[in-house]
């Protein structure tokens, strides 16, 4: 045992001595070698200034131009401090461009009936209502409790069809498009049918939209502003109509412009043309641009995967389809996803609870960059101007009547006119830009180098290359100092004492 210490400690010895004699070839400056070289840095720097205090003899200007490069050190690190903390505060600016174009792209467009089922369905009080506070709760996170059905009559409906299909329900007894309730459908001239809209579901349930993402039929380079998109509805207000306690007290035809590839939102950004009415829609395209995080609150890297195109509506729809899936092992009427649909059973047990349970933890949330759902880095709106004039005129009044076999009253009470053109040919671009960038951020720094001390990049080289081999020497001088105390304080040995007071080893 003690063999292998002495051993050990031999290696040790030899090692610091071999790392001494290595340290010890390295060239050290005398104190007049360094004396020198910090002479010739403060006479050679380019950092204005310097060379003025080793040159002059005066004391007193000495003096002074010690204070001088000081105070505009201090300044500097003051200039510089206060562009970094600007800088790192992400300042963006706003700009708004207007750009005019030869052609612009129509958008898209979805129209509902105001009254959502046929009569033979509406007559089921209960049901329709316990399914549109489904439906609510679903898109706006609505309290839906027991005694929310209204009667007897939907708790029993909800016991007995276990299996009940809400989506196929509002397919079948819900608004629908063919040629009996879309009269008239003009396009820029060109004559359009129930075979270019597509179905979608809303919370107004059956919808048709013009212009799909998905039947881009329509779409294309438009270059006549004051004209677009023209049609006449019948909503049929005898075949369609809502019970009036449930809140279904208008008549008319409700649409959302948006863009082709995004989801529509009729809740927030749906407009209303009664029967009776003219409804002669100006619109204009706004495209908004959105920085990413920190300057802005967009994430590009964000993708969805029932939708092209990433929208907030969309994503908020997604989480709660997701969180659902999850915890109740389907997916709920108007929700994306291909899980099995929810009936009204899960609906009730499930879906209902989750829901209270995603709005109280806040699972899916909206707008900042560390959100569910943040904003879009990039989308396109629609703005729409409505005018309404009275229809139809007395003269088309006669002929409606006679073209339709309908009475003058069924004319005025259940016809539609909407029309949609733009405005003028151009769009405007609202942009959110970062205020300073890297590069002007460099370029101010450095305008403040040159104003308080006439420094530049290769000054700053200067001063590190000084530092640097002044740091080098000192650190190989700390270590052969290290070096000479671990020598000098050498591991005792093991010796013995004997009886003269004289220590064997």
């Amino acid at each position: 045992m003690e063999q292998t210490e002495n051993s050990k400690a031999h290696v040790g010895k030899g090692l610091l001595e071999k790392i001494k004699l290595y340290l010890s070839e390295k060239s050290l400056p005398s104190p007049r070698d360094r004396e020198k070289l910090d002479h010739d840095f403060a006479t050679s720097t380019s950092f204005h200034g310097v060379h003025n205090i080793v040159r002059n003899r005066s004391r007193i200007r000495k003096v002074v131009w010690l204070a001088v490069v000081l105070g505009s050190v201090l300044l500097l690190v003051w200039q510089i401090y206060g562009r970094l903390i600007n800088y790192f505060s992400w300042p963006t600016t706003t700009s708004v461009e207007v750009q005019y174009v030869e052609n612009i792209e129509f958008p898209a467009v979805t129209f509902c009936n105001l009254n959502r089922f046929q009569t033979e369905a509406a007559t089921k009080f209960g049901i329709i209502f316990f399914l549109w506070h489904i439906v609510s709760k679903v898109l706006h996170l609505q309290e839906v409790s027991t005694n929310s059905t209204g009667s007897k009559e939907a708790i029993d409906f909800l016991t007995s069809h276990q299996n009940f299909s809400i989506t196929e329900f509002v397919k079948k007894k819900g608004f629908y498009l063919n040629r009996s309730t879309l009269l008239e459908c003009d396009f820029f001239g060109k004559p359009c049918g129930p075979e270019d809209f597509v179905h979608v579901f809303t919370e107004y349930g059956n919808c048709f939209t013009f212009n799909h993402g998905d039947n881009l039929q329509a779409k294309g380079k438009v270059g006549v502003s004051g004209r677009g998109l023209s049609l006449l509805f019948n909503v049929n207000q005898e075949e369609f109509t809502d019970d009036p306690t449930l809140g279904f007290v208008d008549a008319g035809i409700v649409f959302a412009i948006h863009s082709p590839v995004k989801v529509p939102q009729l809740d927030s950004l749906g407009l209303l043309s009664p029967v009776g009415t003219h409804a002669r829609v100006t619109i204009r395209q706004v495209k908004t641009v959105h920085q990413e995080y920190p300057w802005g609150e967009c994430n590009p890297h964000i993708q969805l995967q029932n939708f092209r195109t990433y929208s907030t509506c969309g994503c908020l729809k997604e989480c709660k389809a997701r969180h659902i899936e999850q915890l109740c092992g389907c997916v709920p009427f108007l929700l994306p996803g291909n899980g099995v649909e929810c009936d009204l059973q899960k609906f009730y047990n499930c879906v209902s609870p989750v829901l209270d349970h995603i709005e109280v933890k806040g699972l899916c949330t909206k707008g900042t960059h560390n959100s569910s759902c943040p904003v879009p880095c990039e989308e396109t709106e629609y703005p729409a101007t409505v005018s309404y004039s009275m229809f139809p005129s007395h003269q088309a009044l006669k002929h409606l009547s006679k073209k339709l076999n309908r009475s003058w009253d069924y004319v005025r009470e259940n016809l539609v006119n909407i029309e949609i053109n733009y405005g003028d040919l151009n769009y405007k671009i609202t942009q959110q830009q970062k205020a300073v960038s890297v590069s002007e951020l460099l370029a101010d720094v450095g305008g403040q180098l040159g104003l308080f001390c006439g420094a530049s990049v290769i000054t700053i080289i200067e001063i590190i290359e000084y530092i640097f081999t002044n740091v080098y020497w000192l650190c190989i001088l700390i270590l052969l100092k290290i070096l000479d105390m671990t020598q000098g304080a050498s591991p005792p040995q093991n010796c013995l004492g004997n009886k003269n007071g004289i220590e064997e080893c």
